[in-house]
């Protein structure tokens, strides 16, 4: 018989935090809390490897909060107990928002700051005189500060947590790391949380641990067949683009889809093509300003659209990325593109993307972890999802690796073949081409370059506005239609004799449209309603009959009178 599972009740665990998380609807604890949370309580270090979804951050924030508000019973003097490491802005501002909700009931005695955003840091000096418990930052983002005496950790700090570890190496914070760890004291609890047990988290062991316990939870790094399908289809470039218009314009991927790309240059590329056919989508943008990138994903999550299209930002991480860059282009031109990328940003890792049905891999991924971590934005927590990757001949050496690698235990393949019959589609191949040819290299480099533009205005100068009208920011959307490419009406609209005749019935398109115009005539029940003058009746139109009767009642009446 099983044994039954720790509640966190029996945690021996503050009240308050207990409310937060009754809050929270959190009814039990996830395998990761249930291992890592009491174990973290007893004072132990840390290294724990489960798959995205599976609750990590709560795991460390519940422990990192109940020690917090156990040494405020017998200390009261306010110092910073706890540092959190995260690769990504959108990460420390994802973490700052999980430990405020866990500590609604205690925010007094427990502050949390979130100094990872690019500001000055004169700006973000005065948060950390008031020396908040807890820090959240990337570790480039902390060293600043330790530097320049905003932040003094050699006396106070109790815990150290390293969040998303395998990217914290890739993303080149080796040097910043070591160099912080020159200003921690030499005495302090750790703990190490990654997706994938990678070299370079065997090195940060080595760094930061003392004699941890390693926990190692659900053997595979993703949910099972039963929880995730995943499946992969043989396409070159065109079929792409005409695959990805079929899937999403005839509605047969639905729910909320994440659509990662190998490029920025390739994000705007699909964007376009989609705007063609009146299918929005927005793109997450590593030029683009934090704030912005933090709202579309709220807004996502918020339920305000379902596509958005990424990149995981490979060649910010792998510098042997650089030598892909097309032959002729000028030195200059190279370096200018990569000082305007963020370096601290993340897509396929870290952020919390909520509810997501589906994640499309248009471009495969060049490694295992990438797979790993985009695949992971779907499937989370007990919630079903799918995963569709396009694969090209190019592609299909990295396929047979992450086959390799994600291998059940009979040595089955989990990438299940996509059987959808590409000749039933051959029909919509013109409009694909003919929308193709619109979204040239000059359309996508403006489109990026207006993008850019509309969210630091956005970002900058009306962020005094929306601060007093927080209403009006829902009007602020990110898949508005950025038509630097010509746009064709008639794509939008999808021709019955089109549709392949098995697909007829899933799709039912004149369903779509009287719904459409059902929909119009509810939103609008009192104002004008233009109605076709083809509609009137012969009768009762004096222009085509040729007959007014209105003189005859006239007389009528005047006899009456």
């Amino acid at each position: 018989m099983a044994a039954e599972r720790l509640q966190f009740h029996e945690m021996g665990l503050d009240d308050r935090l207990l409310k937060a998380v009754a809050d929270l609807g959190w009814s039990q604890p996830t395998l990761i809390q249930e291992k890592a949370i009491p174990l973290a309580l007893e004072g132990k270090d840390l290294l724990a490897r489960a798959r995205t979804g599976s609750g990590k951050t709560a795991a460390y924030a519940i422990p990192v909060i109940q020690r917090i508000l156990a040494s405020k019973q017998s200390v009261r003097e306010q110092d910073v107990r706890a540092l959190i490491l995260v690769p990504t802005k959108e990460l420390g501002q994802q973490v700052q928002t999980m430990i405020r909700q866990l500590t609604a009931y205690c925010s007094r005695d427990v502050r949390v700051a979130d100094i990872s955003r690019k500001a000055d840091l004169s700006a973000q000096r005065p948060i950390l005189m008031e020396k908040p418990d807890v820090v959240v930052g990337t570790p480039s983002r902390v060293l600043a500060h330790l530097n320049a005496q905003n932040l003094v950790l050699h006396s106070s700090l109790e815990t150290l947590v390293v969040d998303e570890a395998d990217l914290l190496f890739s993303f080149g914070f080796e040097a910043d790391l070591k160099n912080l760890l020159c200003h921690l004291p030499k005495i302090y609890q750790s703990f190490l949380m990654s997706a994938t047990l990678t070299e370079d988290v065997q090195a940060l062991k080595e760094l930061l641990l003392h004699n941890p316990v390693i926990l190692k939870l659900q053997g595979s790094q993703l949910p099972d067949s039963s929880q995730l399908q995943q499946y992969s289809i043989k396409c070159e470039e065109e079929d792409k683009f005409l695959l990805i218009y079929t899937l999403l314009r005839l509605q047969l991927v639905q729910g909320k889809t994440l659509l990662f790309v190998g490029a920025v240059d390739r994000c705007y590329r699909l964007k376009l093509f989609l705007e063609q056919f009146g299918i929005p989508a927005c793109v997450l943008n590593s030029e683009l300003p934090v704030q912005s990138r933090c709202h579309i994903i709220s807004q996502f999550n918020q339920g305000f659209y379902d596509y958005i299209i990424a990149t995981d930002e490979q060649s910010l991480a792998d510098p042997s990325a650089a030598a892909q860059t097309p032959v002729g282009k000028g030195k200059k031109s190279a370096e200018k593109r990569g000082k305007t990328k963020d370096k601290e940003y993340g897509v396929s890792r870290g952020v919390d993307f909520q509810n997501v049905a589906n994640v499309i891999n248009f471009d495969f991924p060049t490694t295992i972890e990438s797979y790993i971590h985009r695949v992971g934005r779907t499937a989370r927590a007990d919630n079903p999802g799918t995963a569709l990757s396009f694969i090209s001949h190019t592609e299909l050496g990295l396929l047979s690796e992450v086959e390799e690698a994600l291998a059940g235990d009979h040595g089955d393949s989990v990438l299940k073949p996509y059987k959808f019959k590409m000749e039933e589609i051959e029909g919509f191949r013109y409009r694909c081409r003919d929308a193709m040819r619109s979204v040239t290299k000059q359309a996508v480099r403006e489109a990026r370059l207006k993008e850019i533009k509309q969210e630091l205005l956005n970002s900058e100068k009306l962020k005094t506005y929306f601060e007093d009208n927080p209403r009006d920011l829902q009007l602020l959307r990110h898949d508005k239609d950025l038509h630097p490419a010509v746009v064709k009406p008639h794509l939008k609209n999808v021709p019955e004799y089109l549709v392949p005749e098995t697909l007829r019935s899933a799709v039912n398109l004149s369903g779509r449209r009287r719904r459409r115009k059902r929909m119009k005539e509810q939103s609008n029940p009192g104002g004008v309603v233009k109605t076709s003058f083809k509609k009137n009746i012969q009768g009762k139109n004096p222009l085509k009959s040729f007959r007014y009767t209105g003189g005859k009642s006239r007389k009528g009446k005047a006899g009456q009178s």
